[in-house]
């Protein structure tokens, strides 16, 4: 089946409120000509800039999405931030579990699935990211890793809840290192989770899943890695924080 690009710039910490907005304003028109029904543009800024993102963003076909999301309503949780905060800003998706909430914060398999269950009661889109350590890879536990991670995170989610979650495969040495997977062996990892997708959810549900590569992505690369059969878009970090080298990433993405 035909599943739709998507394309989603994680800002990290990076970009205030007046930066977000001289981004997206930017962005606004080099991207103009990319047909919704071609590619989902998405960018996610920190919590502080959301609001004059999602501002500036208004009419255009980029959509806007945070970058962590707590799985209770309200409470005792300093710091942290509900699904009715994101929605009432206009937010439609949202990161879950990236590897730096795992490996700086103590996300767990556990704290990732409720999250995830949070954000889709709400009405929002989770981009649920797993990957691998160098180490992981090394010793030949790819799989092992990122099949514990997607039974862990998606566990108790139905075939319908799997329609609006996206997965962002992010091999945790190939973030912001330079380093890059090969088309050939980021495909063979994209096939991995579909497979498990499908084992999990049925052949129809995982074949409809979209899968990102995370792994730095950028212009020169994204047309061939998007044109491998699983891979479906990219969650981009420091590429997609220039108006430029983002919008020449997403066109290249979509020419595969």
């Amino acid at each position: 089946m035909s599943r739709k690009v998507i394309i989603a710039g994680n800002w990290k910490m990076n970009k205030t409120a007046a930066e977000g907005r001289a981004l997206v304003e930017a962005l606004k028109p080099l991207v103009a000509d990319v047909c919704p029904g071609v590619a989902d543009i998405v960018v996610c800024p920190p919590f502080t800039t959301i609001a004059a993102v999602v501002e500036a963003a208004r009419g255009s076909n980029i959509k806007v999405g945070a970058q962590n999301i707590h799985w209770a309503e309200s409470g005792a949780f300093t710091g942290e931030i509900s699904a009715s905060m994101l929605t009432e800003l206009g937010i439609e998706y949202v990161i879950i579990g990236h590897s730096e909430r795992r490996q700086y914060f103590g996300e767990t398999d556990a704290t990732v699935n409720a999250r995830i269950k949070a954000a889709v009661k709400a009405g929002l889109k989770p981009i649920v990211c797993v990957g691998e350590l160098l180490e992981d890879r090394e010793n030949g536990n790819t799989e092992k890793v990122i099949g514990t991670q997607l039974e862990g995170g998606l566990a108790g989610l139905t075939g319908e809840d799997m329609a609006n979650v996206v997965i962002a495969y992010e091999p945790v040495w190939a973030i912001g290192t330079g380093k890059t997977a090969t088309p050939e062996v980021a495909e063979l990892t994209h096939n991995f989770i579909r497979c498990t997708l499908k084992d999990m959810f049925g052949a129809e549900v995982g074949e409809g899943v979209r899968i990102q590569y995370g792994g730095s992505m950028k212009a020169e690369n994204a047309a061939e890695l998007v044109a491998q059969p699983n891979i479906d878009g990219g969650l981009i970090g420091g590429a997609a924080l220039k108006a430029e080298s983002f919008s020449a990433l997403i066109h290249n993405a979509i020419a595969r």
